[in-house]
């Protein structure tokens, strides 16, 4: 039997849909995952979400969706984590393109779900943005999420919401999202986190990463992103809560606008016009700026040095725990350069290693 879980923003949405298959289903029924492939500028230097030409290697599930095997591959300058996914997971990895808008989404899941016959549909969001109502001030990426639920909202199938980890994000706060929230339906664990130890080793998501890290009972206060969101880190961030999809959508003014869509263009343009911003247009800007800037050489006497001057400060605005994306930005290197420059951390000092967290060191 076919177990089908749609990531509704991609990154580490699809990790944590491997997650959640394994700690809700078990092992013995097939997860078949549908994602973007929308990486992180760390990842994929390009803006926005790569479609199907963008790769070699795919396999054709139906006319409309590809699956990304293992050894399938971004064409360069691109890049894409789904082929190392598929490669460490035991689940199939199927290809979301929103480049044809939300109609073209919904084909994509109608022809899926004829191919596959899957006996549950579940959306899953890490962090809760998918309710976002899209004026909210931390609000950062809201069109991709919309967009799913835009095109599940229109399948003729029942597809359950659920949200884990609500505020994980950082994009809203837990409260804002309380009231629609609905019945727990698992309170995540470190046993849970299981199946995706290895894959939390290198994967550059951050809320599927707290997510993992609470579940395994880290506590306190993570600061993310390249703007330094301070993120609670609580007993209810390991949560999955089951949402209902119609109240989401009521919800969601972007999702409501782009239901109709039939290019990615005219959802961005509806997300301008609804939340003021198109979160393409950030990794545009970002990622004029990430070309202009030189490499810093990962010299292990500087970088101490600058870790410490970085812990200093966070201390003072209360922060426990960070990402290695974070410290990335904040030391002013390259995504290129996160691994190494987590191995470099890692290895010199490694009680500081709350994995997949770093733990901000108590003032000496």
């Amino acid at each position: 039997m076919t177990r089908l879980i749609v990531a509704a923003g991609g990154g580490g949405d699809a990790v944590a849909a491997a997650m959640l298959h394994a700690a809700l289903y078990g092992n013995e029924d097939q997860a078949v995952i549908l994602t973007y492939a929308w990486d992180r500028l760390l990842i994929d230097p390009l803006p926005g979400p790569r479609r199907p030409a963008d790769f070699t290697g795919l396999e054709r599930l139906t006319p409309d969706v590809w699956s990304v095997p293992a050894q399938a591959r971004p064409i360069a300058p691109a890049g894409s984590t789904l082929p190392r996914l598929a490669a460490e997971l035991p689940a199939t990895f199927a290809l979301l393109d929103p480049h044809q808008g939300a109609a073209g989404l919904t084909g994509q899941l109608e022809s899926l779900v004829n191919r596959v016959q899957p006996i549950t549909i579940d959306l899953l969001d890490v962090g809760g943005d998918i309710l976002a109502q899209g004026d909210e001030p931390t609000l950062k990426s809201p069109l991709a999420d919309a967009l799913t639920l835009a095109a599940c909202c229109q399948l003729n199938e029942p597809v359950r919401l659920l949200v884990a980890g609500p505020g994980l994000d950082g994009e809203l706060p837990p409260e804002a999202v309380t009231s629609t929230l609905g019945p727990v339906v698992r309170m995540l664990t470190a046993e849970d986190t299981a199946a995706i130890s290895g894959v939390l080793e290198w994967h550059p998501s951050e809320a599927t990463g707290l997510l993992a890290a609470t579940a395994r009972g880290v506590r306190g206060t993570c600061e993310i992103r390249d703007a330094g969101l301070p993120v609670l880190l609580t007993d209810e961030s390991p949560a999955v809560h089951e949402v209902d999809l119609d109240d989401a959508l009521s919800r969601n003014r972007l999702a409501q606008a782009i239901m109709s869509t039939a290019d990615l263009d005219e959802a961005e343009a509806y997300s301008r016009e609804v939340c003021g911003y198109s979160e393409i247009d950030y990794e545009r800007n970002k990622a004029l700026w990430l070309n202009e800037q030189q490499p810093t050489n990962l010299d292990p006497a500087t970088i101490r040095r600058q870790l410490d001057q970085f812990e200093a400060e966070v201390r003072t605005r209360g922060v426990t725990h960070t990402t290695f994306r974070r410290i990335t930005e904040a030391l002013g290197l390259k995504g290129g350069q996160r691994d190494k420059l987590r191995q470099l951390l890692i290895a010199s000092r490694p009680e500081q290693y709350e994995a997949p967290l770093w733990r901000i060191a108590d003032e000496a």
